[in-house]
């Protein structure tokens, strides 16, 4: 579905602009904002979603409330996006908040954690759970404030140009892995790169690395890193549910009309429901060309899953002995976590663990 066809079926294009057009024209100034993305425009579902949510805000306030996204580049490089929003470059961003754990490690949990949250409990972590209400000031000091913009849901484990069976064939490899699946992937001799979307394809090819992970199917079938690795290995253990998010300015955010900010709140909730819909539904087609062209799908060892698991615990413990901020908020994610999990095995496990296997 694209876009447009999503705003017609959620029926706000021509219903509202005729309930607040005329009332927005005569209390409600023009405004016109910049937002960066982090991600190029050739991935129109992890961008699309700026771009839906843009036509989104434009429709709720009778075009009165105007924003121009950019792909990764054309304002700021996509890793710097925060700055930018930091700073006023521009009035808001679409980014991912692990990319910026130079700053603080507690943003990932904005994101996704390795043996985290599915897309699922991340929403309800963040709407229900009280994961806003830890990150407002935490991003207050940034002078940003968030909105939950977009999942991609589970993601794969990463390309790879040779099989990997034990923890032992990945030492030494240096892999595209951002934030915290990279902490953990060092901590199993791995060598760690951060590098934009856009990046990585001439990166793998060239040799810089030896392996890379993205997002899913869709994506990745686009980006070609099919044509330059063979072995493609799920599940993405380092990111379970990873969260996209909106960051606007604070001063800028505390300019607008209060419906103008209901816009955008509305606006953020929507593209935060599109771009997991629309993933599920691509990366199922997309996982089929790709094995259809050769890719060898592998799954990861137990071995790997077992070592990467505790390695991840035993830093998020070191982290947060180290600092008070990043306790906080994971003391809550952790009990949240372990809520969640026993229903997921009751409910969600109960079920698929026999439906999936058995179509």
């Amino acid at each position: 579905m694209d876009r447009r066809g999503f705003l017609k079926k959620a029926g706000i294009g021509v219903a509202a602009s005729a309930a607040f057009g005329p009332v927005f024209a005569q209390a409600t100034p023009t405004v016109r904002w910049r937002l960066a993305s982090s991600f190029p425009r050739s991935l129109d579902t992890i961008y699309g979603a700026a771009e839906l949510f843009a036509e989104r805000v434009s429709a709720l306030t009778g075009g009165r409330f105007q924003i121009r996204p950019h792909q990764a580049g054309e304002i700021v490089p996509g890793l710097q996006v925060m700055d930018a929003v930091q700073a006023g470059t521009v009035e808001i961003g679409h980014t991912a908040s692990y990319y910026y754990v130079g700053k603080a490690q507690v943003l990932a949990f904005d994101t996704s954690v390795p043996f985290g949250l599915t897309a699922r409990q991340q929403n309800a972590w963040m709407y229900f759970g009280g994961g806003i209400e830890l990150f407002r000031p935490i991003f207050a000091d940034f002078g940003i404030i968030q909105f939950p913009g977009g999942n991609t849901g589970a993601q794969m484990g990463g390309w790879f140009r040779r099989e990997i069976r034990t923890v032992a064939d990945l030492r030494g490899l240096k892999m595209r892995i951002p934030g915290p699946g990279g902490q953990v992937m060092s901590r199993l001799g791995v060598v760690p790169q951060v590098l934009a979307g856009g990046d990585i394809y001439p990166a793998l090819e060239r040799g810089v690395v030896d392996a890379a992970e993205w997002v899913g199917p869709y994506d990745d079938e686009k980006l070609g890193f099919h044509r330059v690795a063979r072995f493609y290995y799920y599940p993405g253990w380092h990111e379970p549910g990873p969260m996209l998010s909106f960051y606007i300015n604070l001063r800028e955010w505390g300019r607008l009309p209060r419906e103008y900010q209901q816009a955008v709140e509305v606006a953020a909730a929507e593209a935060n429901q599109w771009m997991l819909a629309k993933y599920d539904q691509v990366n199922t087609q997309a996982l089929q060309r790709l094995v259809r062209a050769g890719v060898q799908l592998r799954r990861w060892s137990a071995e790997i899953m077992r070592a990467a698991q505790q390695a991840a615990f035993a830093w998020y413990e070191e982290e947060a002995a180290r600092d008070a901020t990043y306790r906080r908020v994971y003391t809550a994610w952790r009990n949240f976590r372990q809520e969640q999990y026993r229903w997921f095995n009751v409910a969600e496990l109960g079920y698929a663990s026999y439906a999936f296997p058995n179509p």
